[in-house]
């Protein structure tokens, strides 16, 4: 099967709900020498798209093997959230969040609200913005209101709205950088944010300065490494300095961890990888 972008693939959960089980956040525990390592480490199922769209349940299975006890979800494949959560309970995973479109803000947010809390999910993450979305600063004044008043429906339901980032939202456009302004534009208590740790440094900037600029804001992040190319690559096999970025999590707010590859050359194997890195990391 033909691998899929993630511009198709968002455009594809725009078609039904967003993918929408109680996560426990990710903790931290002590380590020899008074050092830090993940508890609890999760996966962005994106990863392993394809095969969850062969195999849903022995996909999951797989995932649960390796060890992740968290997964983030982009569409269910056809399955209900009442199955996928009875799916989740029997394998002992977790999915505190789900990826959608931003169309889902507006179609029939309620009920894409209302699936998320059968799952249990904590957050709703818009995952991107298609090119016919983001051409002027205004398209993302337009969408930093639409995240507050949705974030707020959503807030009453004890849902958090969230937004993912990629490398575009760096580029300045007329002075500014519209990352920054959907930061300054959006209420804190209605719009979290997840960062994608790769994006960010493939744009140029640090995460540690957004760390420090916008503390405790940052709930979620994307981990997935990249080389001196700029390609991406299994956590660990790049030049990102984990340990430096995860020491100042406490800072940032970060309460989940979800590895993530776009286009692995075979994915179960590039979700072993990463997690046994991460499983390992001190910091």
């Amino acid at each position: 099967m033909t691998t899929i972008d993630r511009r198709t693939f968002v455009k594809v959960l725009g078609a039904g709900t967003a993918g929408v089980a109680l996560g426990c956040s990710p903790k931290t525990v002590s380590g020899a020498g008074g050092s830090r390592k993940l508890d609890r480490i999760g996966i962005q199922l994106y990863t392993v798209r394809n095969d969850m769209e062969k195999d849903f349940e022995g996909t999951l299975s797989k995932i649960a093997g390796i060890g992740y006890k968290e997964v983030e979800f982009a569409g269910y494949f056809g399955h209900s959230p009442s199955d996928v959560r009875a799916l989740l309970d029997r394998l002992q995973i977790t999915a505190p969040s789900a990826h959608g479109p931003l169309t889902m803000l507006t179609d029939n947010w309620q009920k894409t609200i209302d699936d998320a809390k059968v799952m249990g999910h904590e957050y709703l993450i818009v995952a991107y913005l298609n090119d016919d979305q983001r051409k002027s600063l205004d398209d993302y004044r337009r969408h930093a209101d639409l995240f507050n008043s949705a974030g707020e429906i959503a807030q009453k339901s004890g849902v958090k709205l969230g937004y993912h980032n990629h490398d575009f939202e760096f580029q300045p456009m007329d002075g500014k950088i519209p990352y920054d302004l959907l930061l300054e534009r959006t209420d804190p208590k209605l719009v979290k944010l997840e960062m994608d740790l790769f994006w960010i440094t493939n744009a140029g900037q640090s995460p540690l300065t957004y760390f420090s600029r916008y503390p405790g804001r940052i709930e979620l992040v994307h981990v997935k490494d990249m080389d001196p190319a700029k390609k991406m690559v299994d956590v660990g096999k790049g030049t990102i300095n984990w340990a430096q970025i995860f020491a100042e999590r406490d800072k940032a707010g970060i309460r989940h961890f979800f590895v993530e590859h776009d286009n692995p050359p075979v994915p179960l194997e590039s979700a072993k990888t990463s997690y046994d890195y991460l499983s390992a990391l001190t910091f």
